[in-house]
């Protein structure tokens, strides 16, 4: 019995589009495999998304939380790493076409592409609500964040200052809870006394959440946990409250006009447009609708996994994303691929295995919800850490990130401020956001 999955001839080429944690765990086990394997991306890198709010909040430096591609899979002989921007696919021809003008041929096709942000229809607000996906979306936010306060240290007009000192997150979710949290660690604790004219301790830092409380997906009362922990660092948390416009001054919010220097996005999320370059059918996320075992339906030979999949769990629920999905997924699909190649039987239809959630709210505060145990407080955080270092990179980065996090804990202090500008960019200027090909990764 063939294996399932199995598309006729067992492939000799085998293309993983995308190098985020679903793309590079499929990698990880195609390399052990007797197939030649190429893995594309259109940066050099993979990233950690999970602890990208710290790069814009200068918790850590970009080169903490991302890798080579290239050295992750130096020893691996069957897969090669390419650099590479597609703009098409040739589903009859099974061919990927670049931006620069080269054809990738494949036997078999996994689509790891992700998600970007989402405005709702609403493009033109994210150039002034950028947000974060990638290491330049960070360092961007990260820009904005040093600036607002260096510039109210110089302003003399109070309504100005108070707009420079005024923070808003869009979103309740994990990106945005965390977020929320950190700049007000910044404000109140990493630039305390490092100012004359201001006191960065008086910003206004805003939470708003169009559904009616913070963390969805978590338990209401681990949701309240997490509401007081904002609010007990200063932040204002408002619920059931939809934003309306963002705009150059800052954003409209249930017909109120909040004046604010930075606006961060972490509302909505969208799938990457690989659905589209191979007319799959796709939901209103434009993640694409796939089989049981991952497979595109009338595609053959192509499947997709991570935030560019609309998969389902056992009981039908749909699968979240987030990294250990996405992990998940590419590992199914990677089994499923090498038993092909090497004539033996499927993994079957892909089981996902919730391992629960956890959100960070700041210093010596977080919320974990697992399979019947819930922690918070100190316990939450300290179990928080150990999980994201544990699924960090290699044992040089879980050291860099230990070390960064110790020190920040026992000093108060960010060590990654620094404000960083593209060549030619006037000081204080805003710049669009860079859109993100990677898994989310939450």
């Amino acid at each position: 019995m063939r294996p399932a999955g199995s598309h006729g001839r067992p492939p000799k080429k085998i293309v993983i589009l995308g190098a985020g944690f679903g793309g590079l765990e499929a990698a990880r086990v195609l390399a052990r495999a007797p197939v030649e394997v190429t893995l594309l991306d259109r940066q050099n890198h993979h990233l950690f998304q999970p602890l990208l709010y710290q790069v814009a909040t200068a918790a850590l430096s970009p080169g903490d939380i991302a890798w080579p591609i290239r050295a992750v899979f130096r020893r691996k002989r069957n897969l090669a790493v390419q650099m590479a921007e597609v703009t098409r696919i040739d589903v009859e021809g099974r061919r990927l076409h670049t931006a620069d003008g080269r054809e990738i041929p494949y036997d078999r096709l996994v689509l790891a592409t992700g998600a970007t942000h989402s405005y709702f229809g609403h493009e033109e607000w994210a150039e002034h609500a950028p947000g974060l996906k990638t290491l330049a979306d960070a360092t961007d936010i990260r820009r904005r964040l040093l600036l607002a306060f260096e510039e109210a240290e110089v302003e003399e007009d109070a309504r100005a200052r108070r707009r420079l000192l005024t923070f808003v997150v869009i979103g309740g979710g994990p990106t945005g809870v965390e977020m929320a949290g950190a700049i007000a660690e910044v404000a109140r604790l990493a630039l305390r006394q490092e100012f004359r004219r201001i006191d960065p301790a008086q910003a206004r830092i805003m939470l708003i959440e169009a559904g009616p409380r913070i963390l969805p997906s978590f338990s209401e009362e681990l949701s309240e946990v997490a509401r007081a922990s904002l609010e007990r660092l200063g932040v204002e948390v408002r619920s059931a409250a939809r934003v309306t416009a963002c705009h150059a001054s800052g954003v409209s919010c249930e017909g109120e006009e909040i004046e604010a220097r930075t606006v961060v996005w972490a509302a909505g999320v969208m799938a990457s447009p690989s659905g589209s370059w191979i007319g799959a059918e796709r939901d209103r996320q434009g993640r694409i609708l796939v089989a049981p075992d991952l497979s595109v339906p009338g595609r053959p030979g192509i499947y997709a996994i991570g935030d560019l999949a609309a998969a389902t769990d056992a009981d039908g629920r749909p699968v979240p994303g987030i990294a250990p999905a996405a992990k998940q997924m590419g590992r199914h699909v990677g089994k499923l691929l090498a038993a092909e190649v090497q004539g033996q039987p499927g993994p079957g239809p892909f089981r996902y295995r919730h391992h629960g959630n956890l959100a960070t709210i700041g210093r010596r505060s977080a919320v974990v919800q697992l399979d019947g145990l819930r922690l918070t407080g100190l316990i939450g955080w300290w179990f928080w850490g150990i999980a994201h270092v544990w699924y960090l990179i290699g044992f040089r980065s879980r050291i860099i990130v230990s070390v960064q996090w110790l020190w920040s804990y026992l000093t108060f202090q960010r060590g990654a401020r620094l404000i960083t500008q593209p060549a030619g960019e006037a000081r204080g200027a805003r710049v669009p956001h860079a859109a993100s090909a990677g898994d989310a990764g939450r």
